[in-house]
């Protein structure tokens, strides 16, 4: 079967067969990698075959999925297995995700040394078998916190170290060989119970193959925020303690913790698309007490399965409602396990079965829809911050009342403009531009009435203006609701299909509106494709920084001047000799840098949402 995509590699094996190169076969490796990504592949079972050359096969044998072993890529060249093609297809091939940790001495605050002779007439408990599941002694209250262990520091410099390289170099120069090195960091920090890290490293990985690839869904933002988050990860291990060291740390699996019984409501389905080629559904219920949850099914598979997969059987407990039918039904569970993000398990315990849904005017669910708009973006902002900690929590949905007033232009296409009860303005975006989803039909239709009030449900845009993705609304007839990713509108539903385009909405004296926080965004952005010295290339800033001090961000203007200066520095030794460029303070002034622009954005974003004060006649 000819198929173009490749299986997963574990990093550490990557990393190996970059690490075995000679040095001259590591100049050759992006070519190569660019090479092999381009020939044809063929699948037969568990096993992947390239054809390198008329004469020449590369096999990956890859048992569910995963290639976990440098032995189960093969070569049947001359030169291997000392080849650049084992290390070629390795880089070529996306990055698996990190299993579970291997069972490790977990780090422990040193407690005092008890005294080894014991005390007259006492028994000494012997030490516990190895593998023992009974829990460590509870520490002495007044003894100093939790650190990170020697290890685990280690392990989070060379990933610090690694990111630092990335900038360095920038997406161009970010080959085969700097990936390598972020992946054999990746794993040793999972192997130090450094998942979170970790992850943020896989994370650079892929988006710098996007980059480098062309893939048309890359954004340069969204490695912005990931180098950010690895980088700040890394340094916060060395200096967290406690319950901020078990944060920084993050989980390698997902906990599940037992909640109960509930009684579960339907509110929306909507699809699950990822870069990654997985595709899915996720159903959104929610309790009498407000809280949310989520029923999720996504797998390899992109938008055909997501399309599939809305309409089949939920997988929680006896029930037997597709997810569509769950979105406005209901369920009565027992045995219930919860995510901290509100995902329900589908554990053996777990029991469900169909019960009454309600409609969104009913309660419990109307309840949703009487909490301010200020309360519920400031709610979901927590959630959706770029650098929040994974188990925070929380919701990033927003439930409104609005009035459409039609299409408004933006630099990039239109958007829906409505006015909420409140008389904020906000703009709704399409959640997936897919053409085999109904988001964008649908939106278009919506926006062609003007006056037509709905009660939608968004997911709330971080942006210095009010911004929602468009999941699910009511129906324009006030019969029933719609799930915009799959049910699609008619125009017969519409009142008046001309609609006029509005001017792009500007709230008078709305600070986000002009503070000059771009400049920065900006270089902030540029060191990430082009690197260190192409931003130390671009001069003086005094300009840029006497624009963003007039703003009002005095802050923003120091931190401009300090990464162009770092940027450009370059010191000489005593013959004159240009010295190594120094990438860690790099590093830190451009983290300081794009942490603070994330801030103020959110910052901003809260504002935004925030009603108008009345004008005093």
């Amino acid at each position: 079967m000819n198929d173009d995509r490749l299986p997963s590699v574990a990093p550490e094996v990557t990393a190996t067969l970059v690490e075995d190169l000679s040095p001259r076969l590591r100049k050759r490796l992006d070519a190569a990698v660019t090479k092999i990504a381009a020939r044809p592949k063929r699948h037969d079972g568990d096993t992947v075959t390239i054809e390198v050359d008329d004469e020449t096969e590369l096999r990956l044998h890859a048992p569910g999925g995963v290639v976990a072993t440098t032995d189960a890529i093969t070569c049947g060249c001359l030169l291997a297995p000392a080849c650049v093609h084992r290390a070629a297809a390795a880089c070529a091939a996306p990055a698996a995700d990190l299993p579970p940790e291997q069972p490790v001495d977990l780090p422990t605050a040193k407690a005092p040394e008890p005294d080894p002779s014991p005390a007259p007439g006492s028994v000494t408990d012997p030490p516990p078998a190895p593998g023992s599941s009974d829990p460590a002694p509870a520490l002495d209250p007044a003894s100093p916190p939790e650190v990170a262990s020697p290890a685990q520091r280690a392990a989070a410099d060379a990933l610090w170290s690694a990111g630092a390289a990335v900038l360095e170099a920038g997406v161009d120069g970010a080959g085969a060989v700097t990936q390598s090195s972020l992946l054999r960091a990746a794993h040793t920090a999972r192997l130090r119970h450094l998942p979170r890290a970790a992850a943020a490293a896989l994370s650079v990985v892929t988006l710098l193959r996007a980059a480098r690839a062309g893939d048309p869904s890359y954004r340069t933002a969204d490695l912005v925020t990931a180098l950010a988050e690895l980088l700040s990860t890394a340094h916060r291990v060395g200096t967290a303690s406690g319950a901020e060291l078990a944060a920084v740390r993050g989980r390698a699996r997902r906990p599940y913790s037992p909640d109960g019984s509930l009684r579960l409501y339907g509110l929306f389905t909507e699809p699950v698309i990822t870069d990654s080629g997985h595709g899915g559904v996720r159903t959104w219920v929610a309790a009498p007490d407000g809280r949310l949850f989520t029923v999720g099914d996504v797998a390899p598979g992109g938008v055909g399965r997501a399309l599939g997969t809305a309409d089949r059987a939920v997988r929680l407990g006896e029930s037997a409602l597709t997810h569509r039918e769950l979105g406005r039904a209901g369920l009565a569970v027992s045995g219930a396990t919860a995510s901290p993000d509100g995902r329900l398990g589908a554990g053996k315990g777990v029991k469900a079965v169909t019960a009454r849904g309600a409609a969104w005017t009913e309660p419990p669910l109307a309840a949703l829809w009487e909490t301010p708009p200020s309360e519920q973006a400031a709610r979901a902002l927590r959630s959706t911050a770029r650098y929040a900690d994974p188990d925070g929590g929380g919701s990033d949905l927003i439930f409104l009342d609005v009035e459409i007033l039609g299409a408004v232009a933006e630099s990039g296409g239109s958007c829906l403009l409505a006015r909420c009860s409140s008389g904020v303005l906000v703009r709704l975006t399409v959640a997936d531009d897919d053409p085999a989803l109904a988001h964008r039909d649908n939106v278009t239709l919506l926006a062609a009435a003007p006056g037509t009030r709905l009660r939608i449900i968004g997911r709330l845009v971080p942006a210095p203006h009010p911004r929602l993705t468009l999941l699910a609304c009511s129906h324009p007839s006030g019969e029933g609701t719609i799930d915009l990713g799959f049910d699609r509108l008619r125009r017969a539903d519409l009142p008046d299909p001309n609609a006029p385009v509005h001017p792009a909405p500007q709230r008078p004296g709305d600070f986000g509106a002009h503070a000059p926080l771009y400049l920065l965004e900006r270089r902030v952005e540029q060191t990430v494709p082009a690197g260190r010295a192409a931003l130390g290339l671009l001069g003086d800033v005094t300009t840029d920084a006497g624009r963003i001090r007039r703003g009002g961000l005095p802050t923003a203007a120091g931190l401009l001047t300090a990464l162009c200066a770092s940027a450009a520095r370059r010191d000489r030794d005593l013959f004159g000799r240009l010295l190594p460029a120094d990438t860690d303070g790099f590093a830190s002034h451009w983290l300081a840098a794009a942490r603070y622009t994330a801030a103020v954005a959110e910052s901003l974003c809260e504002a935004a949402w925030e009603p108008a004060p009345e004008r005093v006649a």
